[in-house]
């Protein structure tokens, strides 16, 4: 269903059961020009964008707070839901929900939703930016020429190569399609093959990377996930292959992943995602075969205003008596 039909679809809901002032608890720090899609639906806002404000918020306003709104990295944890007792839908904002407490939950009959889909343009686009950069060697080229320097040096060429895509959602088929626009040939890896489309599956990370030229992270994190991509996977990838990671960076072992790129075994590596963020290992910032963003693959005016829109339909529908559009299960 469109975006713009779903909204409409919710809000006759909202209209006719007459669903309003429900208090939310946005956590969320960066959507704050989007929010108003919300009030205007009704919902009364309490804004906590930082852990102290989290923890005022909940002391103060707990038995009020109905719903709350998230990203996967902030989540929302156990005893903090023992403390809203009327807590009935947890939103993600993000596609990401890996530390939203689940089973915790479940246990408390609390619904769970997240924004599937609802970035993966922006997240797409931002990795074929980092593959260019990496592979064609932008930044340094930049550099050089600020520097008076004119330095050529021969890089290779996207079209005819491999691309490897570990977790063929959303984010990954919108990739897919992009690359294919290159001349890329497409291979993945799900735990199971899609039947909905010719690209190539491979049963292990290893596999798929052994077949790849280019290996993109586009899986979500969790312990499902920890450090799937290890040093056999970066090994299998080889000294002329290149990982973009736009997913989570637990999916990545940081350690074997700068080792192969000290030691040769790759050809380099784009980051948009690091394990304990803002900070960034010290020596990632020294290799010249590294390309770094601030964790911004799924940020974009577009983006933002569709995550917020997700969220407002998911309440709509949740607070209507009907199926929320995005359900998260575990």
């Amino acid at each position: 269903m469109h975006k713009r039909t779903e909204s409409r679809y919710c809000q006759r809901f909202a209209d006719r059961t007459g669903v309003r002032m429900t208090t939310v608890l946005v956590l969320v720090e960066n959507l704050d020009m989007y929010l108003p899609i919300l009030e205007s639906s009704g919902y009364q806002l309490i804004r906590a964008p930082t852990a102290e404000l989290r923890a005022e918020a909940i002391a103060a306003h707990g038995k009020s707070i109905s719903a709350v709104m998230t990203r996967g990295p902030l989540g929302f944890f156990a005893e903090e839901m023992d403390a809203l007792p009327n807590l009935r839908i947890i939103c993600v904002s993000g596609a990401g929900y890996e530390k939203v407490d689940l089973p915790a939950a479940q246990a408390r009959g609390i619904t769970v939703t997240n924004g599937a889909g609802v970035n993966a343009a922006t997240v797409a686009d931002h990795t074929l930016a980092l593959l260019l950069s990496l592979v064609r060697d932008i930044p340094q080229a930049d550099a050089s020429v600020r520097r008076s320097e004119w330095r050529k040096v021969v890089r290779p060429s996207l079209a005819g190569k491999r691309m490897g895509i570990v977790g063929l959602g959303a984010v990954g088929l919108a990739i897919a399609r992009r690359a294919a626009a290159f001349d890329i040939a497409i291979g993945y890896h799900n735990r199971k093959p899609r039947t909905d489309c010719d690209y190539t599956w491979h049963a292990t990370a290893q596999a798929l990377a052994a077949e790849s030229d280019f290996l993109i992270i586009a899986t979500p994190g969790g312990s499902g996930t920890q450090h799937l991509i290890d040093a056999s996977v970066l090994e299998a990838l080889g000294p002329d292959g290149f990982l973009v990671n736009i997913a989570r960076a637990s999916v990545v072992d940081t350690h074997a992943l700068v080792s192969a790129l000290q030691n040769e075994q790759i050809a380099g590596a784009a980051l948009d995602v690091f394990d304990d963020e803002p900070a960034v290992p010290d020596v990632l910032k020294t290799l010249g075969n590294v390309v770094l963003t601030p964790h911004v693959a799924g940020l974009s005016p577009e983006a933002s205003r569709d995550s917020v829109q997700m969220v407002n339909d998911n309440l709509l529908a949740f607070f209507s008596g009907q199926p929320v559009l995005t359900p998260v299960t575990g």
